[in-house]
């Protein structure tokens, strides 16, 4: 007699489920198969596949500069800019690497400059465009001409006063801000601002935590930093990288613990500031589907996870994510920050939203996305 098969945790925690157990099982096979293809079968770890920003983008090297960019479609990619009268030009032509959807391109010290503005143009069979590259670490926004650009990055390394910090979570009292919004001029707040004038209120007021909204940059201010265009740069309309340091160094110093919302659920389609159509592929970044830029918050949520190394995990009260805190500063490479939220963007989501999503993730869509 045959043995009856255990139920799958999910559907062992409610029995409403169990008609749809073959279904979910389905998928939870197919994502542990994807666990292990990303991962080479446990070669690796799921945070080493998701720090791929230390891969790609463009990296100061001993030797001068690297950059890396996925885009499978693509038949030829340059970088153009200020360093190259923004011509494309063989010095700066990328070499696909072979059997990959990546692009590499390797360039001397003299080849570009702190402060150059630079984009991507990529050929693709029927077309090209100008792109800024979706690993970047930096963007700006022409004040005449309101055109974004990527901006090479490498300032002399911000000196952090604060070395460590341990939170006080018990209890955590986080005040939620936002940078421009956070002070009554009637102006875009900035960086140093926030850390001059409304930091020592907050302090005053008692919290020991504040949570920064609309962080990631973002073409449309009017969004609240929900139309995310560039996942790995903090917003230049409040400052430079450097002065956000600043704050958070300037909070650390006061005990107060910083909270940066990453929002993965979000991200315009722009093709000139954002992700759409990279390398002439409408689909490389997004599903077209009604759940397109849930899907994209999956896939980025896999990238931009381990930022820091995560101890622990607490589950918000307020929205039923989950906020990632490391209590071990020592061992990480980047201290200034140590908790990061994956917010959903306070939508309600429900139980037929969470299958629509899971049914999604297909490897149509997901096994295209780079394992190396």
């Amino acid at each position: 007699m045959a043995t009856k098969q255990k139920h799958i945790g999910l559907v062992m925690n409610d029995g409403y489920l169990e008609p749809f157990e073959d279904a979910i099982r389905g998928r939870h096979d197919h994502a542990l198969w994807k666990l292990n293809q990303l991962t080479r079968n446990g070669k690796k770890t799921l945070s080493d596949f998701a720090n791929g920003h230390e891969y790609y983008g463009l990296h100061k090297t001993a030797r001068g500069w690297v950059f890396r960019e996925w885009a499978p479609n693509a038949t030829e990619l340059y970088l153009v800019g200020d360093f190259n009268d923004w011509s494309e030009t063989v010095k700066y032509r990328a070499k696909r690497i072979e059997g990959t959807g990546n692009w590499e391109l390797k360039l001397s010290e003299k080849a570009m400059k702190h402060g150059d503005l630079y984009k991507m143009r990529v050929h693709w069979n029927g077309g090209e465009g100008e792109r800024i590259p979706a690993w970047c670490r930096r963007v700006v926004q022409d004040e005449a001409t309101k055109i974004f650009s990527a901006q090479v990055w490498n300032p002399e390394p911000y000196k952090w006063r604060k070395s460590r910090f341990k939170p006080d979570v018990s209890p955590l009292l986080i005040y939620e801000c936002h940078i421009g919004m956070g002070q009554d001029a009637e102006k875009v707040g900035s960086y140093t601002e926030f850390k001059d004038n409304i930091l020592p209120r907050i302090v005053k007021d008692g919290y020991n935590c504040i949570q920064i909204m609309a962080i990631q940059e973002h073409p449309y201010y009017g969004s609240f930093g929900y139309h995310v265009s560039s996942f790995f740069a903090a917003s230049s309309r409040f400052g430079t990288p450097e002065e956000l340091k600043a704050l958070i160094d300037a909070a650390h110093q006061q005990g107060v613990a910083v909270i940066m919302d990453i929002v993965h659920s979000h991200a315009v389609k722009n093709e000139v500031e954002g992700l759409g159509n990279l390398a002439g592929d409408p689909n490389q970044y997004f599903y077209p589907a009604i759940a397109t830029n849930i899907l994209l918050g999956i896939v980025f949520a896999l990238i931009m996870v381990k930022t820091t190394s995560f101890i622990s995990c607490y589950p918000t009260v307020n929205t039923g994510s989950q906020s990632f805190i490391s209590t071990d500063f020592a061992s990480t490479a980047s201290p200034q920050c140590f908790i990061i939220v994956m917010d959903s963007a306070r939508h309600s989501v429900t139980t037929e939203t969470i299958l629509m999503v899971i049914r999604m993730i297909t490897p149509s869509v997901i096994s295209r996305w780079p394992t190396s």
